[in-house]
């Protein structure tokens, strides 16, 4: 299936609503052009945790963890105008790192100029994002008509928040968790396919409109689902699940997750 019509929809679906917010139009150069690579890093400082933010607009995102410093990346990308940009401030014991397109006003792409032959088909923005395991994290994820792969379950997390549009998402939280776990994921009209532990207690609320749900070897009463760990374990993740259209897949660790129906 080809990809790339649904993220050029999604894109000036995205493109349309600054416009529309802010009342302007900024000409930037838009336009694929050569390769570029580039593997930047950040030290921790004297953060005890960290706040990370990670917005991204069309793409592919990886975010796992076990990184030397605090976040080690890789970007690729052909369009320059849509180079990633690393922030990142300590204060007392927080730190807070973002990463994001460029600064607003340069996200403030024209739709009436944007170039009909726009090589979509080459168009390549892909971000490779390895963060601490050590340092615990409060997560934030904002994206737009992208492919995603978080493998959060290994990651020292204290809490998540994930906000689709459309494309597909992956989020694996499989691994050796050491704290309760309170998240939020907002699905819009992806297709997200949540990966879980089965020694871990979990329990997930699902609000999915005129969604799909698959979740075969998990118990549903009402729009709750939980695992077999569930009341039994010493930690206990929670996630609330808002979806529009799409689809979500309940996959239990070690368990054969064909959709029953």
């Amino acid at each position: 299936m080809n990809t790339k019509i649904p993220k050029v929809v999604g894109l000036l679906a995205i493109m349309a609503i600054v416009l529309l917010a802010t009342g302007c139009v900024e000409i930037v150069d838009v336009e694929v052009g050569d390769l570029h690579t580039e593997s930047p890093s950040v030290e921790r400082g004297g953060a005890e945790s960290v706040h990370v933010e990670i917005e991204m607009v069309a793409g592919d995102l990886k975010v796992v963890g076990g990184a030397d410093e605090l976040l080690n990346a890789d970007f690729t990308y052909n369009v320059a105008a849509w180079k990633p940009e690393i922030k990142y401030s300590v204060s007392g014991s927080q730190g807070t790192l973002i990463v994001q397109p460029p600064e607003e006003r340069h996200r403030k792409t024209y739709m009436e100029n944007l170039p009909s032959d726009f090589d979509w088909d080459s168009f390549r923005n892909e971000w490779d994002l390895r963060l601490s395991s050590d340092v615990p994290t409060n997560l934030s994820v904002n994206l737009g008509t992208c492919e995603g792969n978080l493998e959060l379950g290994s990651l020292n997390l204290t809490s998540f928040d994930i906000d689709m549009g459309a494309g597909a998402l992956v989020i694996d939280l499989i691994g050796d968790w050491k704290n309760d776990l309170d998240a939020d994921i907002d699905a819009g009209a992806g297709k997200l396919t949540l990966r879980l532990p089965s020694d871990v207690g979990t329990r997930l609320e699902v609000d999915a409109g005129v969604g799909r749900i698959n979740a075969p070897d998990l118990t549903r009463k009402g729009n709750i689902y939980t695992n077999d760990a569930y009341g039994k374990s010493d930690l206990t993740l929670c996630i609330d699940i808002e979806a529009g259209v799409g689809e979500i897949n309940l996959e239990l660790e070690g368990v054969s997750t064909k959709s029953k129906g």
